[in-house]
């Protein structure tokens, strides 16, 4: 497995483009199973989590072609996705359970063909993430479910009808997963406490694109109107609001200079708000974000996680690494998932001052210097969270199980030492 080995304490100081989100690229992916026409999608990040969306994909059925292209002068990917007819109707575990995010094939396959196996999913280990909602939900529109052998086996007889439906709690995955079954069900769709994410706006716009009818957008009540075929579109994928917000406290933990070119300001208002009030400058534009922490004094400040529009879980990690070395004493409050708290022992190793209550917070009390240690990456954004860690420490910080980062962050070591960073990937044999 491969290894990133950082020399911290360089100032970062230059231009990084936020790549397309991964967390908005996902879903598209899989709406494009809710037709027979070509789904194109532009502005896609390359990342494993795709590839191994489309491997998915590709098992059940897709024609999946692929276009080098560029996007402001940055190189990405356009991808484009038909599924004229199923070749399987089983999103089977070797696939699965590489990535959670592979449930998302449950409802527009569900909807289009009446019938889906799919295997109880993986993915980060940052707690329980019951798939309840989702099948529950399905359930309510006329589906019948069984879980056997590590698979849930649902089935509708015709088409799955419209029903209201108030989720217990705000699930990104459920309302994308529900909202896309929903515009093909028969009659309407009412979703209560619906998610109100960014990438789930971006996941309306596209279905919009491809006919569906949906009101409601970005608020808690989405409305849909079923149709009974949805037709190809082209779209792009939205900025990644989560790689803006780590790149940008990479410029506060070096007291370096970044500017974030098609970063979201209005889908980051609460990290904002956070790195001001820390002592940071945040500069707002069109399509871009100036993060300048230059002979700044940082100073921690509380942080508490909840759902968009308030401070994003996946975020959590990355801001615990920068009050590590801000004066003053932070708490951090988790309220999203009971498991996030993995990285804490790795600071700690660092020489961070961190200690944890519980499984829902932790006191974070500033020190003036971190130092170069091996880490462990434990979960996607904890390892963001050590790299930050080792960009900040003094002498070397290698950190291990990278496959992680290579789930969420672009060509992360290239951005990073393109900005000044004393950054390589370390290639071993598996």
């Amino acid at each position: 497995m491969d290894k990133i080995k950082i020399i911290g304490g360089n100032r970062l100081n230059g231009q990084i483009y936020i790549s397309g989100a991964k967390n908005a690229a996902l879903p598209l992916i899989c709406a494009s199973l809710l037709t027979d026409e070509t789904v194109t999608l532009t502005n896609m990040p390359m990342l494993s989590d795709i590839r191994s969306m489309n491997a998915l994909l590709e098992q059940m059925g897709t024609q999946i072609d692929s276009f080098d292209d560029f996007v402001d002068g940055h190189a990405t990917k356009t991808y484009s996705y038909r599924t004229q007819k199923f070749s399987s109707l089983i999103a089977p575990y070797d696939y699965v359970r590489k990535m959670r995010a592979s449930y998302y094939v449950l409802g527009p396959v569900l909807a289009r063909e009446a019938h889906v196996e799919l295997s109880l999913p993986g993915g980060c280990a940052i707690g329980a993430r019951p798939m309840d909602i989702h099948l529950s939900s399905l359930e309510q529109m006329g589906a019948t479910i069984e879980i056997k052998n590590g698979y849930v086996h649902a089935d509708i007889k015709g088409r799955l009808k419209g029903a209201h439906i108030t989720f217990h709690t705000a699930s990104v995955g459920a309302t994308c997963n529900i909202l896309m079954a929903a515009t093909l069900a028969e009659g309407e769709t009412v979703i209560e406490n619906a998610a109100k994410e960014p990438e789930i706006g971006d996941l309306i716009d596209l279905l919009t694109a491809m006919g569906a009818k949906i009101e409601g957008r970005d608020s808690s009540k989405l409305t849909i109107q079923g149709v009974d075929k949805l037709h190809g579109a082209q779209h792009k994928v939205i900025a990644d609001r989560i790689e803006a917000g780590s790149y940008a406290i990479a410029a506060a933990i070096t007291n370096g200079r970044l500017e974030l070119i098609n970063a979201q300001a209005s889908t980051l208002r609460t990290p904002i708000e956070i790195l001001r009030a820390m002592g940071v400058s945040v500069e707002e534009g069109k399509d871009s974000l100036l993060i300048d922490a230059k002979g700044k004094t940082l100073t921690g400040q509380d942080i508490m996680t909840d759902y968009y529009p308030g401070f994003p879980t996946d975020l959590q990690a990355q801001f615990m690494a920068l009050m590590t070395v801000s004066e003053g004493a932070s708490l951090v409050t988790e309220n999203i998932w009971e498991n996030r708290f993995m990285h804490v022992p790795e600071l700690m190793r660092m020489g961070a001052n961190i200690n944890v209550h519980g499984h829902a917070s932790a006191i974070v009390r500033g020190v003036k210097r971190l130092s170069g240690a091996p880490v462990m990456a434990t979960d996607l954004r904890a390892s963001f969270a050590l790299v930050l860690a080792g960009l900040a420490a003094e002498g070397e910080t290698v950190v291990n199980r990278v496959y992680h980062l290579d789930r969420g962050y672009e060509k992360l070591d290239e951005k990073l030492r393109a900005v000044g960073a004393d950054i390589e990937r370390i290639k071993e044999a598996d």
